[in-house]
């Protein structure tokens, strides 16, 4: 169907041109709302109608005459009709949603994706300052930037993860201060406890390893504790490797691994956030007033001017972001995507600005940004707002321990980032259809079941289902189940131009519910052999884009599992 789609796509391109020679309209189809409409939905004559001054219903007469007329709509469609005020709606040959059968069992991992180009993106996420563990808007930020990045690769593009560290400035100041503290003796709550502090018990962890000369090792540096209370440098070194160390183990535990640590501390060392304010200056988008260095960013959509470096001295901490990208670009990506909360969402025009006041070629718009809202966790009815662990805030390595990271990965995907989410805690442990990851795990599981039985009880051979007759797929749902595997490569494609990784999520669940709507209408085991075989290769198709876009998301595709009795009876 794959091929049949872009044969028909590029017929209609030709049609297009023929009616309106010179025309910026992409050739598209859309699905129908209602499956009884057909299999494609095509609005062109409407959008042409305008600039040709017709009645769409009679451009969309015209368009199907020379639709038609060509080879390809000959071959793949049975019917093409006029709708409403000028919609086309397209009925497929059955050979033609039968073929993607075959070409999913060929394309196999490989299937949806696109040969490999010259793109290179950086995905820079997470980004936690080393002075906790990762909490859960962390986990989000993970579950979208991993996501992101495999859509990102399945499109043919090189992809690089990056972890960039606040490794300076008044936080790690805070987290020495807090360390030192308590080797002291003194704990939160007591006399003499900063207000400006760290409370969690990693705090306490922290400051015993080092009294214990401990060595910690993180992924760029490795650190032995002095053990002198007074040693404040030492202090903070040691904790910033003990924390960076804790985070690899947070990532681990998650399943993620970066190619890159930026640290903050690099943009001071090598001169370049001088560099970029040098450039700013000499491009005359600086101003001094009141003993400070104001940025005009204005000039570049902000709602006022930002102060660059302060009048006391020490630079605002977007100055170093705007070093930090253009050594991004000057690395050579020229597609650069941040995820960060939306309490970030201040800072673009700012950042935005300054990369242009470079004067350095540096692309409008340069960075994307996704900004995600702040995850609410419930358990037992209740809001869990605190971690023993962290002190203030639920961690990443709090809801993997409560539920698993298949859960946390599919649950913080499966809504919109720009949304609030609820991570329920109770919902994601049921085993049953309530719970979105088991259904769709659940519909993979199932389906290895049926191909196992069918190997053991009837002697299949999955090597031979290439060969299967699919002329024979011909029932109403075997159609919905071929036509949303055929869909897989669009909205992969869709998904990573929108960097909307929750579409994966939405398409696992549909694609789940038409195979187990599939299976609950029709029979695939004890049929004529021939039927049988050709059923059996529309599941394994069906089994192959579960766990394709499952990887996607990061989510493992079981092989087996069990679902609650009580679900089962009622379902």
């Amino acid at each position: 169907m794959i091929q049949a789609k872009q044969e028909l796509l590029a017929a209609l391109g030709e049609a297009i041109q023929e009616l309106n020679p010179g025309a910026d309209l992409a050739a598209a189809f859309e699905s129908p709302k209602q499956a009884s409409h057909g299999d494609y939905a095509c609005t062109v004559a409407m959008q042409m109608s305008k600039a040709l001054k017709t009645n769409p219903r009679a451009l969309a007469e015209q368009l199907i005459a020379l639709l038609q007329a060509k080879p390809a709509f000959q071959h793949w469609t049975e019917a093409l009709e006029i709708a409403g005020p000028g919609f086309i709606n397209i009925r497929l040959k059955a050979a033609a949603k039968q073929a993607v059968v075959a070409e999913v069992l060929a394309g196999a991992e490989a299937f949806g994706h696109q040969p490999a180009n010259d793109t290179h993106v950086m995905v820079e996420f997470v980004s936690a300052n080393p002075t906790g563990p990762l909490h859960v808007g962390h986990a989000r930020q993970a579950a979208l930037g991993d996501s992101i990045c495999h859509l990102f690769e399945t499109q043919g593009c090189d992809v690089t993860r990056e972890f960039y560290y606040n490794d300076a400035g008044v936080q790690i100041a805070t987290l020495a201060n807090s360390t030192q503290k308590r080797l002291q003796g003194l704990k939160p709550g007591m006399e003499g406890w900063p207000e400006a502090a760290y409370n969690g018990d990693y705090i306490q962890d922290i400051a015993d390893a080092f009294l214990r000369k401990e060595t910690v090792k993180a992924d760029d540096r490795e650190f032995t504790g002095s053990g002198d209370v007074n040693d404040l440098d030492g202090i903070r070194q040691f904790a910033v490797a003990y924390l960076r160390h804790e985070q690899d183990l947070d990532l681990q535990a998650f399943g993620l691994k970066f190619d890159n640590y930026f640290l903050e501390s690099s943009v001071y060392a090598g001169g370049q956030l001088e560099k970029a304010v040098e450039r700013m200056i000499a491009a005359g988008k600086t101003y001094e007033e009141g003993g400070a260095l104001w940025f005009r960013s204005t000039d570049y959509g902000d709602d006022k001017d930002r102060v660059m470096r302060k009048s006391e001295g020490g630079f605002t901490y977007f100055v170093p972001d705007v070093a930090y990208h253009v050594n991004k670009f000057q690395r050579g990506y020229t597609k650069c995507i941040n995820i960060q909360g939306t309490d970030h969402h201040g800072t673009i025009a700012r950042v935005r600005g300054g990369l242009q006041a470079q004067d350095l070629g540096i692309p409008q718009g340069f960075p994307d940004y996704v900004l995600h809202k702040m995850v609410t966790v419930m358990k037992g009815g209740e809001e869990v707002k605190i971690s023993k662990r962290a002190g203030s805030y639920v961690t990443l390595r709090d809801l993997i321990d409560w539920t698993s990271r298949d859960a946390v990965r599919f649950f913080l995907i499966s809504r919109k980032a720009d949304t609030e989410f609820i991570f329920d805690v109770d919902l994601a442990l049921k085993q049953n259809d309530e719970n979105p990851v088991f259904y769709v795990q659940y519909a993979h599981a199932r389906i290895c079941s049926i191909i196992r039985r069918w190997v053991d009880e009837e002697s299949g051979d999955e090597a031979k289902l290439n060969g299967a007759d699919l002329s024979l797929l011909s029932a109403p749902t075997e159609a919905a189940l071929m036509l949303k595997l055929a869909d897989y490569p669009r909205m992969l494609s869709s998904a990573a131009a929108g960097l909307a990784p929750h579409d994966v999520a939405f398409y696992l669940r549909d694609l789940a519910g038409a195979f187990h709507s599939y299976y609950a209408a029709e029979r695939v085991l004890g049929q004529a052999a021939e039927l049988t075989r050709a059923r059996v290769a529309l599941l394994a198709a069906t089994r192959q884009v579960l766990r394709n876009a499952l990887t996607v998301l990061g989510v493992s595709a079981p092989e087996a599992m069990s679902r609650e009795q009580a679900t089962t009876e009622s379902a």
